[in-house]
């Protein structure tokens, strides 16, 4: 043990603002502990208080008690109340990177509306931490970061350089023990000198270089308040010359050097079980969480944001910023893993779906604005990417007659459409009496009537008929009192015939050309005869689809056979695996005698489009899972449900990889479901791109801690794996948990995890509970379930073979607004709104900043690269920033308003532009 000098004790409470109980019910609680802790430091200066690193907890504090504010405030000017960084504590691996960058610049910002913010990435609870969080810390100009979970055995000091891909690092403090090391310390008022020495011997021993600097005792735990006598028990301890002092984590950190040098350095991601657990069945415990904030984050980040900055429109910013709220609330690492209780998942899940319809609202509101410069039979197309695509578009049209349907664009040019299908003509065909008449026309709302407009209408005296015609717009000067007064001019039948006729209209799928994080604008036309068909058709032959880059063939079995144009072949893809799963919410469990069942019982195949634009093909598998499990027993039940798996396999013209949909109902309880994927040569590791970084990983986790460490690790946007002979890539929509199994020649995508218990007391993979034992029925995620994914065979390295590219295409479908301008407009030219390429390059954001537009990327790529950044228009000047938007070095821009950024390999950069 180094000798110390003082060890500095900092009460705090670890504040799971929701998990086992609700939300509002762990606030009553919260409002309860902060009342007492204020009240005694208002009497007493020498207390000290850490408010758990989150300002969520303040925020909600004071929205109970807005009397405190300014007592807070003081607190907090005074270095007494230790308060942010994060506006909430994290889950690092379940959002995206822009998430994690908002919640630290929201809790920044607003800790310094209260005094300022303690200046340490305190990072206490989560279930491991991402490789890039590094370089993020950093970018906000925090130099220290404070972690206890996914520290690997090699780290044998309490310091250590942590180091993100692109070797920024950060001075790194690991709590021994956790963050509550020192939690029973003045339980006994009579033991405190006798705890306070084996404290003092336990932690010192993570000081072997004896400089004398202080010791970190965190003198707190979940949901706990410190002693009301804590500086008189310090005081009063004898610890032969070692002065045990209350202090803030910002005051012990203030003791501490901010530069990494001398440090052991521990580069990339913090996983490892070897000193604590981690945790890992949060990555798949209630799938439908991650699929909604992966929906949910895309819509704003990527649609919504970019719509309002780059055609300034910042009336939506509070939409926006409402978004935020909850898209950074939902991210705690109770919240969007899934391991509360049931109340905890649904008001997780009803604040991710207002994220979503917000961001939603804001593209409506944007895009109706653009696309009131098109004709209403026309569509304004945006494309999210940052570089032009040719892409495939579903729209809905009106049918030109016996012809086949085009799209034509500004420029005249027309493309082929394929017909996905029909609408119905014949909306309603009823006889009415007479006397009933007034009130069928009560429907009628204006022009409206079955949600389209009436465009014409008659009255037949001789059959006794009226007849509504309706289509997306219709007559201006319609006026159902006109109506009214033909029918009392046609005589009183006894009955009428009523019929509602719709204008024939159809959806199509089209390829069209739409610029970078641009529009584009097109209308429907009949294509002449013999109109050519679209290069790189896809074909259907039998059971098979073939697109000229890939050929997808459905085997007797139901799994897939991949082939490429260069001759790579990938047998039995998209076997589904049911098996037990008697574990929790934290941790996967097989019973002692599990049963895999991987044959169907059945196999069909339903050919749904069939080219030349796109294919699809229902994959229909039936298969016998056993009810549920016995836990106490270790085995499955006897029981079966018959369950039927459709995998919709779909191929469009022109893509590298094959698209699928996996649908069940979930009928069972207690079993997990995976999707296996054999790789065409045998990997000795996986790549899974995650927050602003791609992280290779072995087949193996390191253990040592209170858990069995599976193998089993997140992805969010892909993750790729295979040899020299060829690898597959399984492109993703939201987190999701994978697994190399087999000694590396096959991937595992989990898709659902079926659980009954928050957490076990007695768990077969795990030494302690890691929470209280409450039952969790939702989580058996029973009913219907419904997983996307693409699959993508290549042959090299993935940063060579376009897999991120791949993926951007695959997550970011164009988006369609409806045209609203008179039908003679002509179509308005495409416009580019900002483009952004280069080697490995990626974008994760574009949003306003009081005017300027600040973009955010990546260069996601082993290799130095540079980004270069066409505005679209001209500048005044360009800089870089920031990850807090903090204005740097001015960058060269030329006269055509390009920016070339040089970037590092693994760099996250941020740009603002300022218009001309």
């Amino acid at each position: 043990m180094a000798e110390a000098v003082e060890i500095i004790v900092v009460p705090h409470t670890h504040w799971d603002r929701e998990w086992y109980e609700p939300f509002q019910r762990f606030r009553l609680r919260l409002v309860g502990l902060l009342d007492d802790v204020f009240e005694r430091m208002e009497h007493d200066p020498r207390q000290r208080f850490t408010l758990d690193g989150q300002l969520a907890a303040v925020d909600d504090y004071l929205e109970v008690r807005p009397e405190r504010r300014e007592q807070v405030a003081a607190l907090v000017r005074a270095g007494r109340l230790a308060i942010g960084p994060w506006q909430i504590l994290l889950d690092e691996f379940l959002c995206s990177g822009e998430n994690i960058v908002r919640n630290l610049e929201r809790g920044l910002a607003r800790s310094a509306d209260l005094g300022g913010a303690m200046p340490v990435g305190y990072l206490p609870d989560m279930f491991g931490h991402i490789a890039q969080m590094p370089q993020i810390l950093a970018g906000a100009r925090l130099a220290h970061a404070c972690v206890f979970r996914g520290v690997p055995d090699r780290v044998r000091t309490h310091a250590f350089a942590w180091q993100a891909p692109d070797g920024t690092a950060v001075r790194t403090e690991y709590l021994p023990g956790g963050y509550g090391n020192a939690a029973g310390l003045m339980d006994d008022a009579t033991l405190v000198t006798r705890r306070a020495t084996d404290l003092a011997a336990r932690l010192g021993a993570w000081r072997p270089d004896g400089n004398g600097s202080p010791i970190l005792a965190m003198y707190g735990t979940d949901h706990a308040a410190p002693a009301p006598d804590a500086p008189d028990l310090l005081a009063a301890a004898d610890l032969n010359g070692t002065r045990l002092r209350l202090g803030t984590l910002a005051e012990y950190f203030a003791t501490q050097p901010s530069t990494v040098d001398g440090l052991p350095v521990v580069a990339g991601e913090l996983r490892s079980h070897a000193r604590a657990n981690i945790l890992p069945g949060v990555i798949s415990v209630r799938t439908h969480l991650k699929q909604a904030m992966g929906r949910a984050e895309r819509r704003v980040e990527r649609y919504a944001e970019p719509l309002a900055a780059l055609w300034h429109d910042p009336s939506v910013q509070r939409f926006l910023d409402m978004a935020w709220t909850r898209l950074i609330d939902a991210s705690c690492h109770d919240s969007v893993t899934g391991c509360g209780c049931d109340e905890t998942a649904e008001q997780v899940a009803a604040r991710l779906a207002e994220a979503d319809q917000l961001g939603r609202a804001v593209c409506d509101l944007v895009g109706a604005r653009l696309a009131a410069a098109v004709p209403h039979d026309g569509y304004l197309l945006f494309n999210p990417s940052p570089t032009p695509r040719t892409a495939l578009v579903r729209l809905d049209v009106e049918a030109p007659g016996d012809a086949a349907p085009g799209l034509a664009g500004a420029d005249g040019q027309v493309v082929t459409a394929q017909v996905l299908d029909r609408a119905r003509t014949l909306l309603a065909d009823d006889l009415v009496p007479t006397a009933e008449l007034p009130a069928v026309l009560t429907r009628v709302h204006g022009r409206e009537l079955y949600g389209q407009e009436i465009s014409r209408w008659s009255v037949s005296r001789a059959d006794a008929t009226l007849t509504f015609e309706v289509a997306r717009h219709g007559d201006p000067a319609f006026d159902v009192e006109d109506v009214r007064l033909a029918l009392a001019d046609a005589g009183q039948p006894d009955q009428w015939r009523v019929r509602i006729v719709a204008a024939p209209r159809l959806t199509v799928a089209a390829l069209v050309d739409v610029p970078a994080l641009g529009h584009a604008a097109v209308r429907p036309v009949a294509l002449p005869a013999g109109a050519a068909m679209a290069s790189g058709a896809v074909t259907v032959d039998d059971r098979a689809m073939d697109n000229g880059l890939l050929r997808v063939e459905v085997v007797e079995d139901g799994t897939l056979r991949l082939s490429t144009s260069d001759g790579l072949t990938v047998h039995g893809v998209g076997r589904i695996v049911d098996g037990g799963d008697v574990g929790d919410s934290y941790n996967y469990a097989p019973p002692a005698a599990d049963e895999l069942i991987d044959k169907p019982r059945a196999v069909r195949t339903v050919l749904r489009h069939e080219g030349p634009l796109v294919a699809v093909v229902d994959v229909v598998r039936e298969y016998r899972w056993p009810a549920a499990a016995d836990v106490d027993a270790g085995s499955r039940a006897v029981d079966r449900e018959t369950i039927i798996v459709t995998t919709r396999v779909e191929l469009r013209a022109g893509e590298r990889f094959a698209r699928l949909r996996i649908d069940f109902e979930n009928r069972c309880d207690d079993h997990r479901v995976r999707l296996h994927l054999p790789l065409p040569s045998p990997a000795r590791s996986s790549y899974a791109e995650g927050q602003f970084a791609v992280v290779e990983r072995g087949l193996t986790a390191e253990g040592g801690g209170g858990e069995v460490p599976l193998p089993t690790f997140p992805a969010a946007g892909f993750v790729a794996a295979g040899g020299p002979e060829g690898s597959l890539a399984v492109l993703l929509t939201q987190p999701t948990e994978y697994e190399l199994t087999d000694s590396g020649r096959e991937l595992a995508v989990t898709l659902l995890r079926s659980i009954g218990m928050l957490s076990r007391n007695r768990h077969a993979l795990r030494d302690e509970p890691a929470g209280p034992q409450l039952p969790t029925a939702l989580a058996q995620c029973r009913g219907g379930r419904s997983i996307e994914l693409a699959m993508l065979p290549f042959r090299g390295a993935w940063h060579e073979a376009g897999v991120v590219e791949a993926t951007e295409a695959y997550r970011h479908e164009l988006l369609a607004f409806s045209g609203t301008a008179e039908p003679s407009t002509a179509l308005p030219a495409p416009v580019t709104g900002l483009a952004v390429d280069g080697p490995g390059v990626a974008l994760t954001s574009v949003r306003d900043r009081g005017g300027r537009t600040e973009l955010r990327v990546v260069a996601q790529t082993p290799a130095d690269s540079v980004a270069v950044i066409r505005a679209g228009r001209a500048l005044q000047g360009a800089w870089r920033a920031d990850l807090l938007g903090r204005r740097g070095a001015q960058l060269v821009v030329d006269g055509d308003g390009i920016v070339r950024l040089p970037m590092r390999a693994w760099e996250i950069a941020t740009v603002q532009l300022d218009p001309a």
